[in-house]
């Protein structure tokens, strides 16, 4: 069958194998490649923490439009944030956010799993979230990928009863002492405007510093360990919760 130029062209590109022609069908708009995933969904997960940061945006000075007000404890910038909302491990009133200072009441992602890209940029842009324009079109993608193809059961790594990381801590010596340790030193104290020693913080709230292993810290020079296996996240995390006050 002869295929017109015309078709093609549209097609493009085309790869060559063992002599036959093979046709890429090209992304849709709110799709990256398979190359590039690792890294969208990564940025991604930074934008979910805070977006505005990452992009290197102002602020916002209020309190989002659907932050409950049976919840006093937070206001103004961070509830802008869709960790504040849907929580670390993206499970809403059903993971670490159904109690605490942080309890909304608002369900979580896991139903956007393995789901359409558009269908989450859709939610975002709507008049309730009121996301649209803040964001350009390569950061509503990142965004999506990180809720239809990056989430992770942070029960597989965490206990929630104890928040103890279930990891193998003296393999995630070696892991951290090879890749965390020049940036927040051996006893995890070296980053001296962090709220608190990363050994404090993981065993306080291992969700979020688990999260940021995986993804990065918003507009740092943090590595993202996404796309090592899991285990290696898991075994820091663990090996960082023994770390000092």
């Amino acid at each position: 069958m002869k295929i017109p130029m015309s078709v093609l062209g549209r097609l493009l590109p085309i790869v060559a194998i063992s002599g036959t022609l093979m046709l890429a069908v090209p992304f849709s708009a709110t799709e990256v490649s398979a190359a590039d995933i690792d890294s969208s969904i990564a940025r991604g997960g930074r934008l979910y923490d805070k977006w505005y940061k990452e992009i290197g945006g102002q602020a916002p000075d209020e309190t989002h439009a659907l932050w409950p007000a049976s919840n006093t404890k937070k206001a103004g910038e961070v509830t802008n944030r869709c960790k504040s909302c849907h929580g670390w491990d993206l499970k809403g009133v059903d993971g670490a956010y159904g109690s605490g200072s942080y309890k909304t009441g608002i369900k979580g992602l896991t139903a956007f799993a393995g789901g359409s890209n558009d269908a989450v940029i859709a939610v975002m842009k709507s008049d309730a979230h009121g996301y649209a324009g803040k964001m350009a079109d390569q950061d509503y993608v990142d965004l999506a990928n990180f809720v239809t193809k990056g989430q992770l059961d942070m029960a597989s790594v965490i206990n929630y009863e104890t928040k103890l990381a279930l990891g193998d801590a003296a393999k995630g010596e070696a892991y951290y002492n090879g890749l965390c340790a020049g940036c927040h030193g051996a006893d995890g104290k070296k980053i001296k405007d962090m709220e608190d020693p990363v050994g404090a913080l993981a065993r306080d709230n291992p969700w979020e510093i688990l999260h940021k292993i995986q993804n990065g810290q918003p507009k740092e020079g943090m590595s993202a360990l996404r796309s090592l296996p899991i285990d290696v996240s898991s075994d820091i995390l663990a090996y960082i919760q023994t770390l000092p006050e």
